[in-house]
Order: C-alpha cells, then sequence, then structure tokens
C-alpha cells in the first residue's frame, strides 16, 4: 500500500494511513491499494461492504458508477494489447471529498503514466485526479483502435498477396477481440456519459464539460470498433473468394494438363496395340511419333495461351 499527499502536484509520502483519515489543510490523500489492503481501508474510510466486496470476488467487473454516504465507487477497464491478445485491467476506484484510492490486481500502466500529468497540471484535488487517469484510459483506447486498424490493413494486404489457411484463424481470433473489446467499451460510455450529465456532489461542477469531451471521444472509439467489426466479415469474405479463386485456378491449370495429354494418350494407345500400324515399319517411325506429340502438346498449349485460359 502506497499513501501520498498530493499538494498542487507534489507528491509527499505518508506512512502512516491513519493520517489519511484526516482532511488535510491543502491537497488529498491518493492510496494506492491491493484487494486484500483494501479489506484494512474499509472500516477506517467506511467504504460500503458490497463494493468492497466487487472487488475482492470480481476480477473483471463491468465498468460503472455507485453513490454511496460519502464516497463514491467507480470502475474503469484500461486495455492492454500485446498483438495477440486483448486484455483489461480493472481499476477500482473510491472517491471521497479529500481522499482517492484505487485498487487494482495487475500492474496499470495509467496509474504510472497519471503522475507526471499530476505534477503538470498542479493537480490539487481528488475529483480532478479522476479525471486525468480517466482521460488516460480513454486515450488508450484510441492507441489499441490505431493498432488493431493497422493489424487488419496487413492481414488485408497479406490475405491479398497470399492467402495461407492461418489466416482464417487470425480472423476469428481479431474478431473475437474485436467483440469482447466493443463489450465492455459500451458500459464505460455510459459511466462517462453519468460523470458527465449528473450532477455529483464530489465532483467540481465545472469538470462536467471536461467529462463531457471525454465521454465523446468513448462515442467516438465505440464506432470506429462498429466499424472493424465490418471491417473483419469483409475481410473473411475476401479470405474466402481468394480460397475459392485459387481452388479455380488449380482446377484450369489441371485441366489444362489433363487436355494436353489427352491427344498423346490417344496417340500412344492407339501405336501401342499389337497390331500392324502405318509408319510402323520405318526406321524413323520413333522419332517421328516423338516429335508430332511434342507438336500437339506445344500447340495446345499456345492454343491456350492465346484464348487466355493460361
Amino acid at each position: 500500500m502506497k499513501v501520498r499527499l498530493v499538494q498542487h502536484g507534489v507528491f509527499t509520502v505518508i506512512e502512516d494511513v491513519a493520517e489519511a483519515l484526516v482532511q488535510p489543510e491543502e491537497g488529498f490523500y491518493w492510496i494506492d491499494a491491493s484487494p486484500e489492503e483494501l479489506e484494512k481501508l474499509q472500516p477506517l474510510f467506511h467504504l460500503h461492504e458490497l463494493a468492497v466486496e466487487d472487488v475482492l470476488q470480481e476480477e473483471e467487473q463491468r465498468p460503472k458508477l455507485e453513490i454511496h454516504e460519502g464516497h463514491y465507487f467507480i470502475v474503469v477497464n484500461s486495455i492492454r494489447f500485446d498483438d495477440e491478445e486483448i486484455f483489461f485491467r480493472a481499476v477500482n476506484i473510491f472517491l471521497g471529498k479529500h481522499f482517492i484510492i484505487t485498487v487494482t490486481r495487475q500492474k496499470v500502466n495509467e496509474l504510472r503514466t497519471v503522475k507526471p500529468v499530476l505534477w503538470e497540471e498542479e493537480v490539487h484535488s481528488p475529483d480532478r485526479f479522476l479525471y486525468h487517469l480517466a482521460d488516460l484510459i480513454v486515450d488508450n483506447y484510441f492507441t489499441v483502435a490505431d493498432r488493431i486498424e493497422d493489424k487488419i490493413e496487413k492481414l488485408e494486404e497479406d490475405i491479398l498477396r497470399h492467402t495461407k489457411k492461418s489466416h482464417l484463424n487470425e480472423i476469428i481470433g481479431l474478431r473475437s477481440e474485436i467483440l469482447y473489446l466493443k463489450k465492455v467499451l459500451v458500459p464505460q460510455k455510459e459511466v462517462l456519459g453519468m460523470l458527465a450529465r449528473k450532477e455529483l456532489r464530489l465532483i467540481d461542477g465545472t469538470l462536467q464539460k471536461y467529462f463531457a469531451d471525454m465521454h465523446e471521444n468513448a462515442v467516438k472509439v465505440t464506432e470506429s470498433f462498429d466499424t472493424f467489426r465490418d471491417l473483419m466479415g469483409n475481410l473473411r469474405e475476401a479470405y474466402q473468394s481468394s480460397i475459392a479463386s485459387r481452388a479455380n485456378e488449380i482446377m484450369r491449370v489441371f485441366t489444362a494438363v489433363t487436355t494436353i495429354f489427352i491427344p498423346l494418350t490417344f496417340i500412344t494407345g492407339i501405336y501401342g496395340m499389337n497390331t500392324s500400324l502405318p509408319g510402323a515399319d520405318s526406321p524413323h517411325f520413333g522419332t517421328t511419333l516423338i516429335l508430332v506429340m511434342c507438336g500437339l502438346a506445344v500447340g495446345t498449349f499456345l492454343y491456350f495461351r492465346w484464348k487466355e485460359w493460361l
């Protein structure tokens, strides 16, 4: 557990968490804790038992905003994308008048990158801390969306150049990740909308327009993932079309080869019979027959090329 007194963006480490129970003359307390440490904080800050129970029992939580006496319980989800799989990291936030408690099970990059933002903006209240943290999380959605868009474009290019069976697994996997991500984005967008529209006693009214702008960004990201879902459908159709075209190309080559060998098989079949046929007694019969067969094969091939069948 880390307890910090934040005054105009300047951090002061506090050794005893009991000091955070009393409102400081300036600034606010930021307590960064694990789920296990939250049990110790519950009686000290009178955190609602249902909110604490959600944090302790549910690893993946739906984004939400709960209003309790003396504090709010807010859940937002951070995204981590490693080019293979999308991971969600629930950020549980208890917002009070003079404190903010963040609880996570895994490391969340936004909790690390928010520190220089707090210093630069000289943040002096917990509601502004909440705004900057949520803003970083939403901005990261745009970064993930750009990476997914790049991956879709690369996959499309690979399919058009040379289709492989592995491409279908990539399409199905990426589409599932996009649908999963959209499933979380929708309730998160609703939470940001509540922060933008609802009058909340612990959040300064001047922040509503900033939360409204953040909500608009969340809407844009959600819409972009709707587009990605449609693009994945187009990619699947392109894959199936490419596979069908490739199969047709292979069958066309096989058909041409078979057609070329039909007259050759016919000739060898006739002259392979145990009967006396015209020209069979000639000393140059074998050479002549081979030249005729080669001429037929080349002539058939050139005819196919002229007709653009090959």
